[in-house]
């Protein structure tokens, strides 16, 4: 058996009167991430680290922004994508470690639903998905609340 890790990123502008969808799940804010997509910063840099790890391209490949299809697109879609296509390579999720970067609205209390939609679009028990929230402490896009930002280390075993 061995073990790979892949890395993901993705950054998505805020704007108003846009529903905020951060893993998998509405938040009740009055701002939300500009994208073709749905614009799930978390699903989106999670899908990336799985993709990543198993050497299948980026989102963009599978889902780029340049097909209507995906206008909209519950981004939780995209991860039962990369989902199906690990298994296919076989690889096993062993873990996923992310940190979501916003100042606002708080994160914390809205885990447990975060880690449940994950973990289902994934096929995996939630306790393989591990989520942390920061801010950015006022400073630049972010701090100013005009954008948010995620990162995920996803690790996988081939079995």
């Amino acid at each position: 058996m061995s073990t790979r890790c892949g890395i993901g990123y993705d950054l998505h502008r805020l704007s108003e009167g846009r529903k905020l969808i951060v893993g998998g799940i509405e938040l009740p804010f009055d701002k939300g991430p500009v994208g073709h997509s749905d614009g799930d910063v978390l699903a989106h840099a999670l899908c990336d680290a799985l993709l990543g790890a198993a050497g299948l391209g980026d989102i963009g490949i599978h889902f780029p922004d340049t097909d209507a299809k995906w206008k909209g697109a519950n981004s939780l879609i995209f991860l039962e994508h990369a989902k199906r296509l690990l298994d296919e390579k076989h690889f096993a999720i062993e873990h996923v470690d992310a940190v979501v970067i916003t100042e606002k609205p708080k994160l914390g209390p809205h885990f447990p639903k975060m880690r449940e939609a994950l973990a289902k679009a994934l096929s995996v028990g939630a306790e393989k998905i591990h989520l942390k929230a920061k801010t950015n402490e006022g400073v630049d896009a972010i701090g100013r609340g005009e954008a948010i930002a995620a990162h995920v280390i996803a690790t996988l075993t081939s079995r």
